[in-house]
């Protein structure tokens, strides 16, 4: 298919409209920040309580994920996305409601985050796996190009708007706002028409721990499976380093002030340019080759951080690595999802993109733990280049395994867990 009537064959596919737009509200209600903006504008949180709400919302991953996987597995996913947006209004709502009768307090946003961060892992792993429902696997990478690109803009964005309406009308506001973007995603998932493939029957549904299982001997036996959840651990690992130290490092060695290190990270875009021209370049290269090489991309520029001299040269520095670093990872992760979404069967998708998810943010938990330790042992520019080293590590398992030699998605035959090797 050309790649002009296929862009228009996604335009003419109004089901994957909605299920765009829903993901896209969805992100863009995510990452408004109401829940950070609420504890410190309204409830004056203290740097603790900070942490013990960023810990309740990513907890949920760690302990329920893999569950939240077999579980996908075993429904319709339709349902599942809109009983979790419902659910997020439900959660989001109760902040301006509490607030209005005087009872809002620090404990009830750690209930909401950690519940928000449980149906948010449901969400995220039953959206991609629903949509090789909705899409051709001809068209997946197409399709997982625009669902990153409006991510990467509610990324840039969202936050922004959330702090600007906590300015100008109240943080309450947000998260009022917040609930109702949830509302809106749930509406347009109502109005897909696209008949899902039926779950199987209860009666004859393994248990839980069984199908848990059996999702994470595929990926271990499988050696494109493998190799996807290598690179995640390792990039979680050395991801987790440079997040927890890069801004420490940006103001106290290398001098910035934190609006002006603030203003180098807004400088961004090319994760949407990466987005939109993932599917030209692997139509041009293959997607083994584009997403090793954009991986390695996105790896290598992580070396270039610890490098820097002189402030000018930092600055440039802190710059490029961030346009590379972006414009990589956009295209592996469109690469690395819509490959998954092709030679998984749908009975089994759920397991593998959790166990993906689980392998990623728990690893990242891990490397955001050790980097005290290893900036204390060796210095903050050591530390940054050793998680620098686990980045490119996963990128060099990839350049290794099977994953370099697949030409396309849309050959791959899909496998199960009677079809591992």
């Amino acid at each position: 298919m050309h790649a002009d009537d296929e862009d228009r064959s996604l335009w003419r596919n109004a089901d994957f409209l909605k299920l765009w737009s829903a993901q896209s509200i969805s992100v863009a209600g995510s990452l408004m920040g109401a829940l950070q903006l609420t504890a410190v504008v309204e409830l004056d949180a203290s740097p603790v309580q900070m942490s013990l709400l960023a810990a309740a919302s990513v907890l949920p991953a760690l302990m329920f994920g893999l569950a939240a996987g077999a579980w996908v597995d075993r429904v319709r996913r339709r349902p599942l996305l809109i009983a979790a947006d419902l659910g997020r209004v439900a959660l989001l709502g109760s902040i301006p409601v509490s607030w209005a009768f005087d009872s809002l307090y620090i404990e009830q946003l750690y209930l909401v985050g950690f519940f928000h961060g449980l149906l948010t892992i449901f969400f995220d792993v039953a959206y991609r796996s629903y949509l090789p429902s909705l899409v051709p696997r001809e068209q997946l990478i197409e399709a997982n190009s625009r669902l990153s690109a409006s991510a990467s803009v509610a990324e840039v964005g969202a936050f922004s708007v959330g702090g600007w309406i906590a300015q100008l009308v109240s943080s309450i506001a947000v998260a009022a706002i917040d609930s109702v973007t949830y509302l809106v995603s749930a509406l347009m998932l109502v109005r897909i028409r696209t008949p899902e493939p039926a779950a199987p029957p209860a009666d004859k549904r393994p248990s839980l721990r069984h199908e848990i299982v059996a999702g994470l001997r595929l990926v271990v036996r499988n050696p494109i499976l493998r190799a996807f959840g290598a690179q995640k651990v390792a990039s979680g690992l050395g991801g987790g380093i440079i997040g927890t130290l890069i801004l420490l490092y940006g103001i106290e060695t290398l001098g910035f002030a934190p609006g002006v290190l603030g203003t180098i990270w807004a400088i961004g875009g090319t994760s949407i340019l990466g987005a939109l021209s993932a599917a030209t370049l692997t139509r041009r290269f293959g997607l083994g080759k584009t997403l090793t090489i954009s991986f390695m991309l996105y790896t290598l520029s992580a070396f270039l951080i610890p490098m820097a001299r002189g402030p000018l040269v930092v600055a440039g520095v802190f710059l490029g690595a961030q346009q590379l670093f972006d414009f990589g990872l956009a295209i592996s992760e469109i690469n690395g999802v819509s490959l998954r979404q092709s030679i998984v069967s749908p009975r089994m998708l759920g397991r593998v993109n959790a166990s993906m998810e689980v392998a990623g943010q728990s690893s990242q938990l891990v490397g955001s733990l050790l980097a005290g330790v290893l900036a204390e042992a060796v210095g903050m520019r050591w530390a940054l280049a050793a998680g620098s080293s686990l980045m490119a590590a996963g990128g060099l398992w990839l350049l290794l395994s099977p994953v370099r030699k697949v030409r396309s998605a849309s050959a791959q035959t899909p496998i199960d867990a009677d079809s591992a090797f």
